[in-house]
């Protein structure tokens, strides 16, 4: 069987940044607090939690003094950095730059809004980690709204609003949601609503829109795909339903364990691939497996 591992999956740049900072840190002090899971991969997590990486919560952070947390990519809110600043703590921030940036301006547009009595509105995952950090940018006074589209009936149509969106979301969902919210203000009834008054900003980072296309042409090229991933990761499902709308033998696993020898009956080619939260030496174990499973039958 001819095996093909997708160079283009795996980790951002924002997650190898803070993984190459974190087993810099392990290698030369042996353990290192990391405040949430570095990255949406179970597999990888115990790897790093093995050289000594302790995963800790906020509630932990706020018992902890004198000692160095690193800050995973997706960011965080101003009251971390308070936290740690008043409990005398180092923090190793491996925040992606692109989060970072976003961060900026959502703060930015919270200000202007306060001014202008209007909302701050942001497309994502409630509770995710990246959301909580943008929340923070607006004393957590902006209304989120996930791919479901479920509440917008928190939002004004007759003020202005400013859309931004998680950076990992999915652009055909978010560009559905500005058109959404332009529709309802067209619809308001209301005298003060003003279709120039949504101004939206499409922040989904390119590394992970443009995954989106490649994808779905590495699908089509193989009798059957194996995308690797987390099962928590969002771009992971995201990307998953990308790879099984091109081809329907797409099968979504977590670790080599999960193969089914079944699956490569009459298969002559297997794509590898998975999300930005994939370890690469995850899809060469998952690939290596396949060429035992499909050698032994």
């Amino acid at each position: 069987m001819i095996i093909n591992i997708d160079r283009n999956s795996g980790f951002c740049f924002g997650v190898l940044k803070a993984i190459k900072a974190a087993e810099e840190y392990l290698k030369q002090y042996g353990s290192l607090y990391c405040l949430g899971h570095i990255v949406h991969n179970n597999k990888e997590v115990e790897r790093l939690e093995s050289l000594g990486l302790k995963v800790i919560s906020h509630n932990d952070l706020e018992n902890l003094f004198n000692t160095r947390v690193l800050i995973r990519a997706h960011g965080e809110p101003p009251f971390t950095y308070e936290i740690a600043r008043k409990n005398n703590i180092k923090l190793i921030d491996a925040s992606c730059p692109v989060v970072l940036k976003l961060q900026q301006r959502v703060k930015k547009s919270h200000q202007e809004m306060q001014q202008r009595h209007g909302q701050v509105v942001i497309f994502g995952k409630e509770g995710h980690a990246e959301v909580v950090g943008l929340m923070g940018q607006t004393d957590n006074n902006a209304i989120v709204i996930g791919n479901d589209f479920a509440g917008l009936e928190k939002i004004d149509f007759s003020k202005p609003i400013s859309l931004y969106s998680q950076t990992t979301q999915d652009k055909e969902s978010y560009n559905q949601l500005k058109e959404l919210l332009r529709s309802r203000i067209k619809t308001c009834n209301c005298s003060e609503a003003n279709p120039d008054d949504l101004k939206a900003f499409n922040t989904i980072c390119r590394q992970v829109s443009d995954r989106g296309p490649k994808m779905a042409e590495f699908a089509t090229k193989h009798d059957i795909i194996i995308f690797v991933s987390g099962p928590k990761s969002s771009n992971g499902k995201y990307l998953f339903e990308i790879c099984r709308s091109g081809n329907p033998d797409t099968y979504f696993i977590s670790g080599k364990e999960e193969l089914q020898p079944s699956w490569f009956v009459n298969k002559q080619s297997a794509g590898v691939c998975g999300a930005t939260s994939t370890p690469m030496w995850l899809m060469e174990e998952v690939a290596a497996d396949i060429q035992r499973i499909t050698k032994a039958s």
